[in-house]
């Protein structure tokens, strides 16, 4: 049976404000989350306006960008733009000029790694653009029947939408092999594809743990310098998370490294070679996966303005901590059928000043601990 189609609405709203605010919006986010799928309910892939960077075609037409893209007027698409820089100096001129003629023409360009890893897109379009992170599916977005079946599969379209774990196993299979070998060399990365997929193998078992770059360079027989560079570049292909440590004002010797999450667990779960949710449920990494679906979920739905992780060495620590709209929010993951408070949350609490912390575990009710210490579902966060 075919699944129902996915409504994308908030990150359509998403545009259509941008749009209504800045002369150029900006969709990130990794290859095949979906972005292209938005961009066409904005402007058919067959109109003047549409330029497929990948397409022959299009690419023929900007032979002279100028004289291509100065004689169109209303929204413009340009998709996969990482492929073609030099488009962003002309970006700004256009963007300058119709600001200054009406407004006439607006750009809609879409990319598939950050700004900062776009030679000159930071510093070309800086106060032109308007920046929306696209991620793959996201909880909220999808029935809760589901549930199970996007944290298996994770976020990819194609994946959470294969007929079968089998079909849905072989497309990631070959979104990972196709990334190392096709996608990062367009992006100008010049690293062997065989030491790509060793550390990216390798990061999977340090999924939810602080970095060490010199335990993981030792293993890999690398330099500690060159396996950093190389978290650099998943972390800008949005790949992997580095959530950052907070540091409180305190006089305790907090953790100072990052702790790496795979932002998609379906791609986690095939380099590690699970498949469907049975292998999952029996696998060492159990916790660890849900541990990361539930942190990236989280930040999804709350749409913080920051958020870290805080650790005192030998002592407690918080999985979370967000701030919005001046209030700090601590997460706490728990992989339990009944989550119990512990001496950790109670220190997290009145340490870093909590407004509210929530426990996240994967039941069905909510329930409270203490006065500002709650247990929810997921699956009520995401919703």
């Amino acid at each position: 049976m075919a699944h129902p189609p996915i409504i994308r609405r908030t990150f359509h709203d998403a545009i259509s404000k941008g749009l209504s605010r800045s002369p150029i919006v900006a969709l990130t986010g990794p290859r095949q989350c979906g972005k292209t799928t938005l961009a066409r309910e904005f402007v058919s892939s067959g109109s003047e306006n549409y330029f497929d960077l990948e397409d022959p075609e299009s690419l023929a037409r900007l032979e002279n960008p100028k004289a291509a893209l100065s004689l169109l007027q209303g929204l413009v698409v340009i998709d996969e733009i990482q492929r073609k820089p030099e488009l962003f100096p002309l970006l700004r001129v256009l963007a300058d000029r119709e600001k200054n003629d009406g407004g006439e023409t607006q750009f809609l360009i879409l990319g598939s790694a950050s700004p900062s890893m776009i030679a000159g897109a930071s510093e070309s379009l800086a106060g032109r653009v308007e920046m929306i992170e696209v991620t793959p599916f996201r909880g909220a977005e999808l029935p809760a029947a589901d549930k199970t079946l996007h944290w298996t599969r994770g976020g990819f379209p194609r994946s959470f939408l294969a007929k079968d774990a089998d079909a849905s196993k072989v497309w990631r299979r070959d979104f990972i092999q196709q990334f190392l070998e096709r996608d990062l060399p367009m992006l100008g990365i010049k690293v062997s594809t065989s030491n790509l997929r060793r550390f990216w193998t390798m990061l999977a078992h340090y999924h939810g743990q602080t970095w060490n770059g010199s335990e993981l360079g030792a293993s890999l027989g690398l330099k500690n310098q060159t396996v950093r560079s190389y978290l650099d570049i998943f972390t800008d292909t949005f790949m992997v998370r580095q959530l950052q440590p907070w540091h409180e004002n305190l006089k305790k010797r907090q953790v100072k490294s990052p702790k790496i999450y795979f932002r998609d667990s379906g791609i986690f779960h095939t380099l590690l070679g699970i498949h469907t949710f049975e292998d999952l449920l029996v696998h060492p990494k159990l916790g660890a996966s849900w541990e990361g679906f539930a942190i990236e979920e989280t930040i999804r739905a709350t749409a913080p303005d920051e958020c870290y992780f805080w650790s005192v060495h030998s002592g407690p620590e918080l999985d979370l901590l967000c701030f919005k709209e001046g209030k700090r929010l601590g997460f706490e993951i728990k992989y339990q059928d009944a989550p119990k408070i512990t001496q950790s949350m109670r220190t997290s609490l009145k340490l870093l000043k909590l407004d509210h912390l929530t426990v996240v575990y994967p039941g069905t009710r909510s329930y409270m601990l203490d006065e500002n210490i709650e247990v929810r579902p997921l699956h009520e966060i995401i919703g």
